[in-house]
């Protein structure tokens, strides 16, 4: 036996995190690297830290049935464990497309952190774009220095099929444009359509900070490029998909200057949200993000670098210490208690089973009052968790319209005696802390400590700037006490 194993047949639209998160549950995975076949479907190889893991995966895999197809696994011999992996393919990189398919024609490979250009290309325009024995579509990536992905086979029987680029931000905007070009061409030749408007596919995670606040964002590019911009509404999202559809109608040259705006809007949400899952990696031992299964957002682009799984397992974790138990107070709308209650109580219950925290929602303060309060008491993972599941239902349930990010208010309770530290000399603390975490945290002034000598912080956000402030305020907390052990 080893702990290399294969598995064979995965359907070809299996999200990377649905795999990570199938896989995550048998043990601590090494290495997934996908091996390049000419077959329909998608081969990978899985390394577990141990025999017995690949062994508990190889029982439990086996035969597993996905959309009508059922896994084939088997162990791969112990030597290629062995032999040292060539870096570049030691960690399955950013593999930012939605599915696991390859490319016509192309290799898998690993890639280091971008973020990928999506866009939608209507199905008439694909061969043009592929060109007579694929002349057009190497000549394009060899001037780009891209690969591009053409998802043919998804969405079969549709006007429209998507593109995935891969290449730096310039790439990206290059290869975009020479695509618009094309497919101008051939409209103009077959006179199918006078103008086509570039289609850019977006997580709606993202979505939001594009917008901006009351649209700013998008107005302005609207008029430094003259180009009317559209996105696709909340409805159309389904849980496996979760990107919107970003329209963008000018001329060719408009729509490629507005490709460049777009994308940096959408590249700096997507650093940012990096950056506060590597942190809430680092922050909480041992938490396995894509096992969570409670991101809408396109987590499965994030790299498995060794920083995020590294620093995460290199934490010391004691399985036999109990966690320490926070309370948060989470403010949601009055109409969407029943939406978290669920009929009978069955959604709160599960919630609170999937998060291992305790959720109670507090009577309403008013006839009139327009938030209620929900009480979430768990460990720092059991937060995580509920938070994100309560922020993602809202969301889902359409309680914030669709351009507005989910942000709702959250309240923790601090010893009165770090207040002082979370504020900082001159504020200067909490500043800092509203630019790391784009969240706004306010410590009331003029507050008398409750029964515990303790007072409360007010953080309002969205899910990943709520959640870095809170663990931010806990540790300068932590700070604090040790200090005063002293």
């Amino acid at each position: 036996r080893s702990r290399k194993i294969q598995i064979r047949n995965i359907p070809p639209h299996l999200q990377w995190e649905v795999l990570d998160g199938l896989l995550a549950q048998y043990g601590m995975v090494e290495n997934v690297e996908q091996v390049n076949t000419d077959t329909e479907t998608a081969v990978v190889n899985v390394t577990y830290a141990t025999k017995e893991e690949a062994k508990v995966a190889v029982e439990k895999l086996s035969d597993q049935q996905f959309e009508n197809y059922s896994f084939k696994l088997s162990y791969l011999p112990d030597e290629e464990v062995s032999s040292p992996a060539p870096p570049q393919r030691s960690r399955r990189g950013g593999r930012s497309s939605r599915e696991l398919g390859t490319s016509p024609g192309g290799s898998w490979q690993p890639t280091q952190l971008h973020f990928p250009l999506r866009m939608l290309v209507p199905t008439q325009f694909v061969g043009a774009i592929i060109g007579k024995e694929g002349l057009t579509i190497k000549n394009l990536t060899k001037q780009t220095q891209s690969k591009v992905d053409i998802h043919r086979k998804e969405n079969a029987g549709t006007a429209e099929k998507p593109i995935t680029i891969h290449a730096s931000p310039e790439g990206c905007s290059e290869a975009c444009r020479m695509i618009l070009h094309i497919m101008q061409k051939e409209a103009d030749e077959t006179k199918s359509a006078e103008e086509i408007p570039l289609k850019i596919l977006a997580h709606n995670s993202l979505v939001g900070r594009l917008i901006g606040k009351e649209g700013r964002n998008l107005k302005k590019i609207e008029q430094d490029t003259g180009t009317k911009i559209t996105i696709s509404p909340l409805q159309d999202l389904t849980l496996y998909n979760p990107e919107r559809t970003i329209t963008v109608k000018g001329s060719t040259e408009a729509c490629s200057k507005a490709e460049v705006e777009i994308m940096k809007k959408l590249r700096e949400a997507y650093e940012n949200d990096v950056v506060a899952v590597h942190q809430q990696a680092n922050l909480i031992p041992g938490l396995n993000l894509n096992a969570l299964g409670i991101f809408s957002t396109g987590l499965s682009m994030l790299p498995s670098t060794p920083g995020a799984r590294g620093a995460a397992a290199a934490a010391p974790y004691h399985p036999f210490a109990v966690p320490e138990q926070e309370v948060v107070n989470l403010f949601i709308p009055t109409q969407a208690v029943g939406a978290i209650i669920g009929k009978k109580g069955q959604h709160i219950k599960q919630l609170a089973r999937f998060a291992g925290a305790s959720i109670k929602i507090a009577p309403a303060e008013g006839p009139d009052a327009s938030e209620r309060m929900v009480i979430i008491t768990g460990p720092p993972e059991a937060q995580f968790k509920a938070q994100g599941r309560i922020f993602g239902k809202l969301k889902e349930e359409n309680f914030f319209n669709p351009k507005e990010e989910v942000k709702l208010e959250a309240h923790i309770k601090v010893p009165s005696f770090a207040a002082g530290r979370v504020i900082g000399k001159g504020g200067k603390t909490v500043n800092e802390l509203q630019n790391l975490t784009s969240a706004e945290v306010i410590v009331p002034r003029d507050q008398t400590p409750d029964e515990n000598e303790e007072v409360v912080v007010k953080i309002i956000g969205h899910f990943f700037a709520s959640q870095t402030a809170q663990r931010k305020i806990r540790e300068i907390v932590q700070q604090v006490k040790q200090q005063e052990q002293k």
